[in-house]
């Protein structure tokens, strides 16, 4: 349950920084958290404020602070066990923070961190994605999807994606080469001779994807539904990306940003008092990008 409450200011630790929070990212794994979906993965002590990314201005740092100082516009994902992004002011551990991109505003600098850092581990890192590699990636109008296809562009393959067919247009100016509809047709009986695909979706898209990559390919999932591991029978491997709180890698991300290699992609923006409603969109699962809560 979500409500819209007054809270104390928080403490700031020795090596924190207090954040005058902007605007925050809503995220899938917002909605799952608080419905008790995940936990084994993040441990939550009631009451909670969600949220895991936002952007804002440091008003307040603790005396170990070296590396951001008052005044400075930052962007950042918080702790897994903390959150606390749905909020007019957060403390976290300052080695988090990433200077926000001159260049975009605090909403466009909300939508970002967390999704490109799980694109970035899972194409950059996990799947080592490169020139001229084929790419399927799943949910390509969605926040991560949507950034995926944008980063495995970036790296120089050729991206294929999947979207409802009221999304390929806006698909395939992300990026992607080809789209196919899912909710008109079947990846798995069109598509072939893939190198990679990214799967954050699970279940039985999961399982139809052995089906389209080559022998030796690899498939890169989140935690979604669950999966079964079919590697064995059709000769590929199964990697599950390692998404972690990596303020360098949320660095080269923000770096693409500003060069305009990426684009933050903002479906619908709310106030904060209205966290309830985005939760509701982002459960709906139709979101074409990101959903974030205006903060100030």
């Amino acid at each position: 349950m979500l409500e819209h409450v007054e809270a104390p200011i928080p403490e700031v630790g020795r090596g924190d920084a207090l954040i005058e929070i902007h605007a925050a990212s809503v995220n899938p794994v917002d909605w799952k958290i608080r419905q008790g979906l995940l936990k084994e993965f993040f441990r939550w002590t009631l009451p909670a404020v969600p949220g895991r990314d936002a952007s804002g201005v440091v008003i307040h740092v603790g005396p170990e602070v070296t590396n951001v100082k008052v005044g400075e516009e930052v962007c950042f994902i918080a702790g897994g066990s903390a959150g606390g992004t749905y909020a007019e002011l957060a403390t976290v551990d300052a080695r988090v923070l990433v200077r926000k991109p001159p260049r975009l505003t605090h909403v466009e600098a909300a939508a970002f961190p967390l999704v490109g850092v799980t694109a970035w581990i899972a194409l950059v890192e996990t799947a080592v994605v490169g020139p001229g590699m084929n790419v399927l990636v799943h949910g390509g109008a969605g926040g991560v999807g949507g950034m995926a296809v944008q980063l495995a562009k970036y790296k120089g393959a050729d991206v294929t994606a999947t979207c409802r067919a009221s999304n390929i247009d806006y698909v395939l100016g992300l990026g992607a080469g080809s789209v196919v509809a899912y909710d008109k047709e079947d990846f798995s009986a069109v598509l072939k001779d893939y190198d990679v695909v990214f799967d954050s979706i699970g279940g039985e898209v999961h399982r139809h994807s052995y089906r389209v990559l080559k022998p030796g390919g690899t498939i890169v999932y989140l935690i979604a539904a669950p999966i079964e591991d079919l590697s064995d029978q059709f000769d590929v491997t199964t990697k599950q990306a390692p998404v972690r709180d990596d303020a360098s890698v949320l660095k080269s991300v923000a770096k693409l940003v500003e060069s305009g290699a990426i684009q933050p992609q903002v479906w619908k923006v709310l106030p904060l008092s209205e966290a309830v409603q985005a939760h509701r969109l982002s459960e709906a699962g139709h979101a074409r990008g990101k959903i974030v809560l205006q903060v100030r």
